[in-house]
Parts: C-alpha cells; structure tokens; sequence
C-alpha cells in the first residue's frame, strides 16, 4: 500500500479550482457564441426574406399590369401580387414546414448530408448532419480552447489526487464527481473531432461546472486510503465503465433536453407564432437531436450492462453471492431497466419525439439519484461515499 501524499492532495485540489475557473469562462464564451450567431443568422434571413419579395414583386408587376389592361372591370393593383408572393415567401421564412406527427422539420440535409443554404427562413436549424461548415465562429473556437485548457488542467488534478492517494481516484463522491466530470469533457471533446456539437458547450461544460462545485462543496473528501472492500482489481473495471457510461448518458441528457426545447420551438413557428428561442436557431433540428442522442444512449446502455454484470462478479468475490437486492444494486439495474425501455420503446414501439426524450431525461436523473441520494443517504454494503 502506497503512503498518502497530502501535498500532491492539496496541488489536486488548486488544480480543481483552477479547471472550474476556466470552464466557467468557456461557458460564458458558448454563451456568447449562441446569441452571437443567433443574431447574425436572424439579420441573414431578413435580408434574404427581404430579397425574395424584390425579386417577386419583380416579377409578379409586369404579368399584373397586362392582366389589369385585359380586363377592364379588375381594379386590383398591380402590387398585390407582390404582397402575395412576399406572403407566400415570408411564410417560408418562418419555418412553416411541418415533419412527420405534426413535429416541424427542416427540409434539408437529414439525408443527404448537404448544409441547408443561408437565409432559408427565421425557422431554420442548424444543419442536421452536424459537420463542420466554413463559417469562423470566433466564440465558439475561443469556447473550445478555453475548454481544451480546462480539461488539460483538469486531468492534472485527477492524476495529482491518484499520485496522492496511490491508487486509482475514484474511491469516494469526491472523486467519482471530478473525475466523472473530467470523463464527460474528454468525450465532448472528442466527439468534437467529428461532429459540429459546439451548440452542447454551455450545456454540457454548464453540468461539468456544478459536477465540479458539488465535489469541492458538498462531498469533499481528503485524500486517503480505500476501504477493504474496494481494495480489488474490479474497481479499475467497473467503475472505470460506470464513469464513462455515465460521461454519454450526460451528453445525451443534454440533447434531450435541448430536443424538448426545439421541437416546442418548431411547433410554435409551424403554427405561425413568434420565434422568441432565437439562440436555438444553432441548435439542429428536434429529429436530429433524437437520432444521435439515440445512437450514443444505445453506447452507453452496452457500458453500462457491463457495469452491472461486472459489478455481481465482484460481488460474488467479495461477499459470495451475485446479488443481494442491496440498495445501490437495486437502482443501478433499475438505471438499466429504464433505459432498455428506452431503446426498446423507440425501436419497436414507435415512442419518438418528446416521448423518446423525456424518457432519456428520467434515465440521467436515475443515474444522478443513484450516485447522489443513495450513497449519502441509504446505508447498505455500498456506503463508500466518504461522507
């Protein structure tokens, strides 16, 4: 057993400190580019609307002038076709486009791939395939850097508490919320390298923020040894999966939500009404948010299977049996239930949409009531919180 290291604790402790900062600043940079872009694209679709009732009131002028000298009892100006058109037009720009069960959806590129064309409509969503386009979005690269060097700082906290303690750094709360946050910022990050899901940043690094602030607030734990119980090789693989499991389940508890806030929003533009969530005009549509946040739940529901199986292997090691109806193995099989209801539902009973989302919701907050109430308020064989 390695000797406590209490300085490299307490340099793991100001490192933690320092990444919060600068997440905090890379969430206030995604903020800004989110209003930033939704400013800029609202002025292009305005120009755009604007262009499209010249060029209509263009061509629409001379056919009503002929027909007005045809006709001598027509008394209807020449520019009402014009306004028709413009109408018809300004209609199209807001989105009045209605997917599949009445859910608003762009007709762009969900199959194709393609990027929609500027200023098609106030409506419109980013694009659905999610690549990288040609705009430089200052912002939102400062955003990424910032969040680059927050996590770099952030690993170095996670290894300083492992050097300290001399062991793997996730034996308590503490250490499973600091290095579960630090786990969800690498996959964001490297999801990035895809995928254009900068529009996740205040979101996510928002989460990673007050999973960080609860980890200093109200589960602090100085560094130490572990228990017997967890003194064994199945704590690197079962909760190393646990972590990573729940890093995915964090992003796709994003999306869903953000799924929720833009379908509301694609209704009220199809019914005609205000587009007042302009900053959701990055954000992609209802239906691709859905898709790719079906794709990684179903990656994470595989982690999170082996957790469980591995988790009654060392069970049966540690106290010779499989299970024991424990409160923690209770609710990480019903974190399991819930989202093979999830995927089962979507699959093949056709629960998509809001339905789809809200249930992703309820599995994370499972997941958040698993690795919070039950380990600080139900005492069972699992109570290795450190509080």
């Amino acid at each position: 057993m390695f000797p406590i290291n209490e300085t490299m604790g307490q340099y793991s402790e100001l490192f933690m400190l320092l990444a919060a900062g600068t997440y905090t600043v890379a969430f206030i940079a995604f903020a800004w580019d989110l209003a930033k872009s939704s400013k800029a694209l609202r002025t292009v679709d305005l120009k755009a609307a604007a262009a499209a009732g010249k060029s209509d009131a263009a061509t629409a002028g001379p056919a009503s002038a002929d027909s007005a000298s045809a006709d001598s009892g027509a008394k209807v100006p020449v520019a009402a076709g014009a306004v028709r058109g413009a109408a018809a037009d300004a209609d199209r720009a807001a989105g009045h486009l209605a997917g599949p069960a009445g859910r608003a959806e762009r007709p762009s590129s969900s199959v194709s791939g393609r990027a929609e064309a500027p200023g098609s409509g106030a409506g419109r969503t980013a694009n659905a395939s999610m690549k990288y386009d040609a705009e430089r979005r200052v912002p939102a690269r400062v955003a990424v850097a910032l969040t680059v060097l927050g996590a770099a700082i952030h690993a170095a906290g996670v290894l300083t508490r492992a050097v300290g303690a001399g062991r793997v750094p996730w034996g308590n709360m503490y250490e499973f919320l600091t290095t579960g946050a630090f786990v969800a910022v690498a996959v964001f990050l490297v999801v990035l390298i895809r995928r254009d899901l900068r529009f996740l940043g205040t979101f996510v690094v928002g989460l990673v923020i007050i999973m960080l602030v609860a980890a200093s607030v109200a589960y602090w734990t100085p560094v130490g040894h572990l228990v017997p119980a967890l003194q064994s090789y199945w704590l690197v693989i079962h909760v190393s999966i646990a972590v990573l499991s729940s890093a995915l389940f964090t992003l796709t508890f994003a999306m869903s939500a953000l799924q929720l806030v833009q379908s509301h929003r694609q209704k009220t533009i199809a019914a005609g009404g205000e587009d007042k969530l302009g900053f959701m005009r990055l954000v992609p549509s209802a239906l691709s948010l859905e898709n790719l946040s079906y794709r990684i739940n179903a990656i994470a529901f595989i982690g999170w299977t082996f957790t469980l199986m591995f988790g009654a292997i060392w069970a049966e090691k540690a106290w010779g049996r499989f299970w024991g109806w424990d409160t923690k193995e209770v609710w990480t099989f019903v974190i399991w239930v819930v989202y093979a209801g999830y995927l089962h539902a979507r699959a093949t009973r056709g629960w998509t949409g809001t339905r789809a989302a809200w249930l992703s919701i309820v599995g994370y907050l499972c997941v958040v009531f698993n690795f919070t109430i039950v380990n600080q308020f139900f005492n069972g064989l699992h109570s290795y919180s450190g509080l």
